[in-house]
């Protein structure tokens, strides 16, 4: 397989999953293919891409927790071991954050980092202002 053979098909792989793949992460997957493969295969090749896919995974490992969780499944193995059931709900709570943020950067175009850009400088330009005016303490 040639290499233009391995990048028209991490492009079908990126077109078919455009939404995992923000625009505001340019060259956001590398591909390496080795001339040597391992004992016993024709080839070998890595794909490592930088996407929002992995909140998939995420939620899917949350609903399943949270199903066991409320059913108390096993919970008393790790509260006799000294584990507080707190931790459990911070666990989830955690989890639940984490897959909102991986929603937020998905959602995020170009045009919101810059916006962003922005209210730091304007931020930064009054802070300085105060400070040469004597305004600041």
């Amino acid at each position: 397989m040639s290499m233009k053979e391995v990048d028209t098909q991490m492009y079908n792989v990126q077109s078919k999953n455009s939404s995992y793949f923000v625009e505001w992460i340019p060259n956001n997957v590398k591909v390496a293919v080795c001339d040597i493969p391992p004992r016993g295969l024709k080839m070998s090749a890595t794909f490592i891409g930088n996407s929002t896919a992995i909140q998939e995974i995420f939620k899917r490992i949350s609903e399943q927790f949270t199903a066991m969780f409320r059913r108390k499944a096993f919970l008393h193995w790790y509260t006799g071991e000294g584990m507080d059931e707190m931790e459990f709900t911070e666990a989830e709570s955690n989890m639940n954050d984490l897959i909102s943020e991986y929603q937020q950067y998905q959602e995020a175009t170009a045009d919101d980092e810059v916006e962003f850009d922005d209210e730091q400088g304007e931020q930064e330009g009054y802070e300085s202002e105060v400070l040469q005016n004597g305004n600041g303490e």
